[in-house]
C-alpha cells in the first residue's frame, strides 16, 4: 500500500507534462498567418531565445558557487549530505526548464492567436489559452515529478535502507537533502523574475515614453524601434519569470508541508508517512482537475464573457479538488493526529485545506476588483487623470495601499482559522491546498502575455480594427488575470513562508522569538527593510535601463531617415540588446540581498550576546522580512495592475464630469505617466516580494542544523551524553521511549 501510493505521486505528474505535450502539439498545428507576422514572431522569439540563453550562462557561475556551499554544508553536519547540491542541481534545471517550457510555446502561440482572432474571439481565446495551460501543466507535472522521484530516492537512501522511522533524524536527512531542490527552484526563480521584469519593463517604458508620448504612435507601432523589445520582455518576463516564479512556489509549499509532518506520529496503512505524503497526492491531484477544469475554458461567440470564461475553469478545478481531498485526507490520515502537542483530527486537516482553497479564491477576487476595468478603484484613477499627471499618481498610490487592508484580513483570518483546526501543520496543508491548482492558476496567468503579444503583433502588422479589437479584449482580461495571480501567489507565499519558518525553528531547536530581545528586535526591522531596499534597486535598475532604451529610440529616429514613412526599418536588435545587457547586470545584487542576508545573521552573530542565539535572530529577520514583503507586494502589484487598466480604459472611451475622453486626450496622457509608474510596480519588484521571503526562508531552513541548538546539529568536539525520547511506531501502536547515547561530536 505505501509503496503503491508512494509511485502515485511522480506517475501523476508524468500525467500533466504528457497533458502538456498533446496541448502544445495543437496549438503548434494552428495557423501562423502571413510572411509580415511570421517575420515578426520570428524576431520576437530570437530574442525571448537570446536573453534566456545569456542569462543561464550567467546563472550558471552562481551555480557553481552555490554547489560548493551546498557540498561543504552536507559534509558539515549529521542532518544534511553533499547529496544536497545535486538535489539543488537539479531544483535549478527544473525550474529554468519549466520557464523554457511556457516561453517556447508563447512565442508560437502569439502569433497563432493573432491569426485566430482574425476569424473569432472564441477562437483566438482558444489558441491563446490553450498556449498558457501549456506552461501550467509544464510547471505543475515538472514540480510533482521532480518532488515525487527525488522523495522516493532520498526515503529509500536514508531511511529504508537503515530501517529507521518515519519520525527520526535520518527522514529529518532525506527531507533537509530533499530542500536543496526547492532551494535551486526559487534562485532561478528569484534571478529569472527580476531580470526578466528588468528586460520587460526597461522596453516598455521606453517604448511608452518616445513612441507614444513624443512620437503620438500606437504602442505597438512597427516604426518604434522598441516594440519588438517590449514584445520579448512579455514573454521573458511574464511568461519565463513568472513560471520559474510558480514553479518555486509550489515546490516550496509542499516541502514546508513535508517537513511538518515529519514531526506528526501517524499510525497509518503507509508506514506512518502519510502526513508527509499527502501535500504529494494533493498537488498530483490537481493536476488532474486542472486539466477538468481546462474544458470549461470556452465562450459561444465575440459576444462572450472572456473573464466569465477563466473564472469558471478556475472555480471548477477548485472545487474538484475540494470535494476529492476530502476522500483522500479520510483514506490516508488516522482519526486523530498530533504535531507540537496540538491534537487535532483527520476532518480538521480536510478543513484546513478547504480553508486554504478559499483564502486564495477570495484572494483573487478582491485583487480582481481593485485591478479591473469598471470596478470603482480603477475608475478612481480614471476621474483623477483629468486634473493631470500628479493625482493619477497620488490616486493610483491610494488604491495599491487600500488594496492591502482586505486580502490581509483575509490571510489573517486563514492563518488564525488553518491553525485552530490542525495546529502548523494546518497552515501549511492549507497554502498545499491553495498551491494544488497551480496549473490553472499559472494556465490563467500565461494566456495574458500571450494575447498581449498577439495585441501587438496585429498592430505592427497593421490588420483590421477588429482583429485588434478583439485582441484587446483578451489583453485588458489578461492584465486582470494577471494581477489576480500576483495576489494569489503573495498569499500563498505568506502561508508558506510560516510554515518553513515554523520548520526552521524546529530544525534550530529554539523554542520561541523572544522580540523583548534588543538584538532579536533589531534583527527583525532589518529584515522589514530588506523588501524596501529589494523594491529600490529594482526599481532603480528599470529606471537606468530605461533611459538608455529612451535614448537609443531617440537616436534612431533622430538618425535613419524614413522610419516615420515606413520606408526604413528600426534597428530591433539593438533595443533587444539593451534591455538584456542591462536586466542580465542589474539582477545580480537584489539576488545577492535575499540569498546572503540570512547566511550573514546565521553565522555572523553566533556567540555574539551571550542571552541570544544567532537561530533566534534569523527567526526575527524572517518574521520582519514576511511581513513586510507580503504589504509591499501586495501594494505594488495591486497598483500596477490598477494604473494599466485605467489607461486600457480610455481606448473605448471614458466619461469624467459629463464629458468623453478618449487616446492622445490629456487625462490618456497623465494615465500613460501613471501605468509608466506602475510598470516596474506590477512586474518587476511586486511580484519579486514572494520570492523573496520564501528563498530567504529556504536559506535558514538550509543553514538551520549549522546554528541550531540541538546537539545532534552541531559541529563540535568531544564526547556527551544525551537522553531523549523517541516517539515511533510499532505495527498500530505509537510507542515512546527514553533513550540515552554516548555520542562522539567532531
Amino acid at each position: 500500500m505505501e509503496q503503491a501510493l508512494i509511485y502515485v505521486v511522480p506517475a501523476l505528474g508524468l500525467v500533466g507534462l504528457i497533458a502538456m505535450a498533446i496541448k502544445s502539439a495543437w496549438v503548434t498545428k494552428q495557423e501562423t498567418g502571413d510572411k509580415n507576422m511570421m517575420e515578426l514572431a520570428g524576431y520576437i522569439a530570437d530574442g525571448a531565445m537570446a536573453f534566456l540563453k545569456a542569462e543561464w550562462k550567467v546563472l550558471s557561475y552562481f551555480a557553481v558557487i552555490a554547489v560548493i556551499l551546498l557540498v561543504w554544508s552536507g559534509m558539515s553536519v549529521e542532518t544534511s549530505s553533499p547529496v544536497i547540491a545535486i538535489s539543488f542541481i537539479i531544483g535549478a534545471v527544473f525550474s529554468a526548464f519549466a520557464g523554457y517550457i511556457g516561453m517556447n510555446i508563447a512565442t508560437k502561440a502569439n502569433v497563432r492567436t493573432t491569426q485566430a482572432a482574425r476569424t473569432s474571439l472564441k477562437h483566438a481565446l482558444n489558441v491563446s489559452f490553450t498556449g498558457g495551460s501549456v506552461m501550467g501543466l509544464g510547471v505543475a507535472g515538472l514540480a510533482v515529478l521532480g518532488l515525487g522521484s527525488l522523495f522516493i530516492l532520498f526515503y529509500s537512501m536514508y531511511v529504508q535502507s537503515v530501517g529507521a522511522g518515519v519520525n527520526g533524524v535520518e527522514m529529518e536527512k532525506a527531507l533537509e537533502v530533499l530542500a536543496g531542490f526547492s532551494l535551486g527552484a526559487e534562485s532561478i526563480a528569484l534571478f529569472a523574475r527580476v531580470g526578466g521584469g528588468i528586460y520587460t519593463k526597461a522596453a516598455d517604458v521606453g517604448a511608452d515614453l518616445v513612441g507614444k508620448v513624443e512620437a503620438g504612435i500606437p504602442e505597438d507601432d512597427v516604426r518604434n524601434p522598441a516594440t519588438i523589445a517590449d514584445n520579448v520582455g512579455d514573454n521573458v518576463g511574464d511568461v519565463a519569470g513568472m513560471g520559474a516564479d510558480l514553479f518555486g512556489s509550489y515546490v516550496a509549499t509542499i516541502l514546508a508541508t513535508m517537513v511538518l509532518g515529519r514531526e506528526i506520529v501517524s499510525v497509518d496503512n503507509f508506514g506512518g508517512i502519510a502526513p508527509i505524503l499527502l501535500p504529494m497526492v494533493l498537488a498530483g491531484l490537481g493536476i488532474v482537475f486542472s486539466i477538468l477544469g481546462m474544458f470549461f475554458v470556452t465562450i459561444k461567440d465575440d459576444k462572450g464573457d472572456v473573464q466569465h470564461a477563466l473564472n469558471m475553469g478556475n472555480w471548477s478545478s477548485i472545487v474538484f479538488t475540494g470535494v476529492a481531498s476530502f476522500f483522500v485526507v479520510k483514506y490516508m490520515l488516522p482519526e486523530t493526529l498530533s504535531i507540537r502537542g496540538y491534537d487535532f483530527t483527520s476532518m480538521d486537516v480536510f478543513y484546513a485545506i478547504i480553508l486554504g482553497l478559499v483564502v486564495g479564491t477570495l484572494m483573487s477576487i478582491i485583487t480582481e476588483y481593485y485591478t479591473a476595468m469598471g470596478k470603482r478603484p480603477v475608475k478612481s484613477i480614471i476621474q483623477q487623470s483629468a486634473t493631470g499627471h500628479a493625482t493619477n499618481i497620488i490616486a493610483g498610490l491610494a488604491v495599491g495601499m487600500e488594496s492591502t487592508v482586505l486580502p490581509i484580513l483575509v490571510l489573517a483570518g486563514g492563518i488564525m482559522g488553518s491553525y485552530a483546526f490542525a495546529g502548523l501543520y494546518g497552515v501549511a496543508i492549507a497554502a498545499a491546498g491553495m498551491m494544488a491548482t497551480t496549473a490553472m492558476q499559472l494556465a490563467i496567468d500565461a494566456f495574458g502575455p500571450i494575447a498581449d503579444n498577439a495585441g501587438g503583433i496585429a498592430e505592427m502588422s497593421q490588420l483590421p480594427e477588429e482583429v485588434r479589437e478583439r485582441t484587446d479584449i483578451l489583453d485588458a482580461v489578461g492584465n486582470t488575470t494577471a494581477a489576480s495571480g500576483k495576489g494569489f501567489a503573495i498569499a500563498s507565499a505568506a502561508l508558506t513562508s510560516l510554515a518553513l519558518f515554523a520548520a526552521f525553528v524546529g530544525v534550530a531547536g529554539i523554542d520561541a522569538i523572544d522580540i523583548f530581545k534588543a538584538p532579536v528586535l533589531a534583527a527583525l526591522f532589518v529584515g522589514g527593510m530588506i523588501p524596501f531596499i529589494f523594491s529600490s534597486l529594482a526599481i532603480a535598475a528599470v529606471g537606468r535601463a530605461a533611459m538608455d532604451m529612451v535614448n537609443e529610440v531617440r537616436r534612431q529616429f533622430r538618425e535613419i531617415p524614413g522610419i516615420m514613412e515606413y520606408k526604413a526599418k528600426p534597428e530591433y536588435d539593438k533595443c533587444v540588446e539593451i534591455s538584456t545587457k542591462a536586466s542580465l547586470r542589474e539582477m545580480l545584487l537584489p539576488g545577492g540581498i535575499a540569498l546572503i542576508t540570512p547566511i550573514i545573521v546565521g553565522f555572523g552573530f553566533q556567540g555574539v550576546f551571550e542571552q541570544v542565539s544567532s537561530a533566534e535572530m534569523l527567526g526575527g529577520l524572517l518574521a520582519g522580512v514576511t511581513v513586510s514583503g507580503v504589504l509591499m507586494g501586495m501594494f505594488q502589484s495591486n497598483a500596477g495592475g490598477a494604473w494599466d487598466n485605467a489607461k486600457k480604459s480610455f481606448e473605448k472611451g471614458v466619461e469624467i464630469d459629463g464629458e468623453m475622453y478618449y487616446k492622445k486626450s490629456e487625462p490618456h496622457k497623465a494615465s500613460v505617466t501613471g501605468d509608466t509608474v506602475g510598470d516596474p510596480f506590477k512586474d518587476t519588484s511586486g511580484p519579486s516580494m514572494n520570492i523573496l521571503i520564501k528563498l530567504m526562508s529556504i536559506v535558514a531552513l538550509i543553514i538551520a542544523p549549522h546554528i541550531s541548538q540541538s546537539p545532534h546539529a552541531n559541529s563540535m568536539s568531544g564526547e556527551a551524553e544525551i537522553k531523549k525520547e523517541i516517539t515511533y511506531v510499532d505495527g498500530k501502536k505509537v510507542v515512546t521511549e527514553t533513550v540515552t547515547e554516548i555520542k562522539t561530536l567532531d
